[in-house]
């Protein structure tokens, strides 16, 4: 009786953590189970279409896209929207006052404590074009291209730091290991020129930024899909060139010996990332020829780097903003450049409004002036898609420290409202979207949270954000997250 008791209970709490989920993978030998997992790919949309030898075949979008390629320029530290183009006449009216406690309650900051004083516009803005857009007197040479440009006044970021902000703005996610915007787009489209990647990052300003390079990283997405990083002085790519004494021809008979292997091993085990490896391979070998020509700018002529302002073998923005269109000319679908040195909280005279900040602004204004311009002229400005801006924005309060105002002027962090400008394939030249409050600290029509951002640049791609994803973990991820996002329409051409 006690053993028949005991075989009951233990039945009875075995059944118990029988979910429904067991129930439908095990019965009907597993007819259940088979459902699930058809109904789960179904779900996730139809996988781009690359050839299986090459996954950065080109493909086509989901829908005819008005945008090629992409040329996004981050302004790695996040510069202040309201020294560059969000004028707030109120706020320099109320310059020195302390700030509203209700602009306080509530809120984080990264440094600022106690009651701050508000901070008027450091420097003088004048309308400029026919759209009669604000800009500041810190860039001169992009005001002159105001109309070709689209500005999202309202975007918005849940994150108040930079490494997990410029991860939002580049992945959608916070935290590492989700794919890069680069990362979907070459995914999604591959590459029109077999012998360069699809997706190259450039730096300046001296240092990386803070996230790294899981920025330009592939995620769960294959390997190949993430960005190559490409140096401005030296190899243009690391390990590029071959050894000393190994010819050319020596190296493609490894590669030949090598795609021997791997192709035994993929029909083996049938691991797609070994056809990701055999792709690499091929393709590094390609780029040993055709990196090193596409990135030598001294056959430019010499009112071009006039125009950027670039001096061929040194590391700058300017050399980087050339680079970026020849590289769109060769068919690079996305081109992402970090430029350090943009976070002004006045700690120190680099890092100040009224000090580095200046410098910054010298440092981009003739070249991203020229950038669109140069597109312009050559016809590319239609199907390619500038864009510009930070990981969040600065707030309307000076910044102290322990509740002492310092020697230099400077911002905290907002993530509440900040300044993107796209000019380019299929958004509205001359157009403003949103407007931030009179003192531009948050938005009070036309808000653009990152994941509306995000399912626009999608949009312009030629994919519906909601079937653009892939089946991890038992969940379709996508750019756009879990939360609604939908297509900024407003500021579609």
């Amino acid at each position: 009786m006690q053993q028949n008791s005991l075989a009951s209970e233990w039945q009875w709490r075995h059944l118990e953590q029988t979910t429904r989920r067991h129930f439908l993978r095990h019965c009907t030998t597993g007819l259940g189970a088979m459902w699930l997992a058809m109904h789960h790919r179904a779900s996730a949309g139809n996988p781009p279409a690359h050839e299986s030898s090459n996954p950065l075949s080109k493909t086509s979008p989901q829908f005819p896209g008005k945008v090629k390629r992409i040329i996004y320029l981050h302004m790695v530290g996040a510069p202040s929207q309201l020294e560059l183009f969000d004028y707030k006449p109120d706020l320099e009216r109320f310059n020195g006052l302390d700030c509203p406690q209700e602009f306080l309650e509530g809120k984080r900051f990264a440094f600022i404590q106690g009651t701050p004083k508000l901070l008027g516009p450091v420097y003088p803005f004048a309308r400029h074009g026919e759209s009669g857009a604000w800009v500041s007197d810190r860039l001169p040479l992009f005001a002159q291209q105001v109309d070709d440009v689209c500005f999202l006044k309202t975007v918005q970021t849940d994150q108040f730091n930079h490494g997990p902000a410029e991860l939002m703005v580049h992945t959608g996610q916070a935290r590492i290991g989700s794919p890069s915007i680069g990362s979907w787009a070459t995914w999604g489209l591959g590459t029109e020129h077999e012998d360069l990647p699809g997706f190259i990052v450039l730096l300046s300003g001296g240092r990386f930024p803070r996230a790294g390079n899981a920025l330009w990283n592939a995620g769960f997405l294959p390997s190949v899909y993430q960005g190559v990083l490409c140096r401005s002085q030296g190899e243009p790519v690391l390990n590029i060139s071959d050894p000393a004494g190994t010819t050319r021809h020596d190296r493609r008979a490894m590669l030949d010996a090598l795609d021997r292997l791997n192709q035994r091993n993929y029909q083996e085990f049938g691991d797609a990332e070994t056809l990701t490896r055999i792709a690499q391979y091929e393709m590094a070998f390609r780029m040993q020829t055709a990196v090193p020509e596409v990135v030598d700018l001294s056959g430019e002529p010499e009112h071009i780097h006039r125009l950027y302002g670039t001096q061929p073998g040194k590391t700058s923005f300017a050399n980087n903003c050339l680079l970026a269109r020849r590289l769109a000319e060769q068919g690079v679908r996305y081109i992402q450049l970090f430029d350090w040195g943009w976070d002004s909280h006045g700690a120190a005279k680099d890092e100040a409004l009224n000090g580095g900040f200046t410098t910054k602004c010298q440092e981009i204004d003739r070249p991203m002036a020229a950038l669109i311009a140069d597109l312009k002229q050559r016809g590319m400005l239609d199907d390619t898609l500038v864009i510009w801006g930070g990981e969040f924005g600065r707030t309307p309060m000076r910044e102290n420290r322990g509740g002492t105002e310092m020697t230099y002027i400077g911002r905290d962090h907002n993530p509440g409202a900040f300044t993107i400008w796209m000019a380019g394939g299929g958004v509205k030249p001359g157009f403003t979207h949103g407007e931030t409050d009179p003192l531009g600290y948050s938005p009070i029509s036309g808000d653009v949270p990152l994941r509306d951002f995000h399912a626009t640049l999608l949009h312009l791609l030629g994919f519906d954000h909601e079937q653009f994803s892939v089946p991890v973990q038992g969940l379709n991820q996508k750019l756009t997250g879990v939360k609604p996002a939908q297509v900024v329409r407003e500021i579609l051409a």
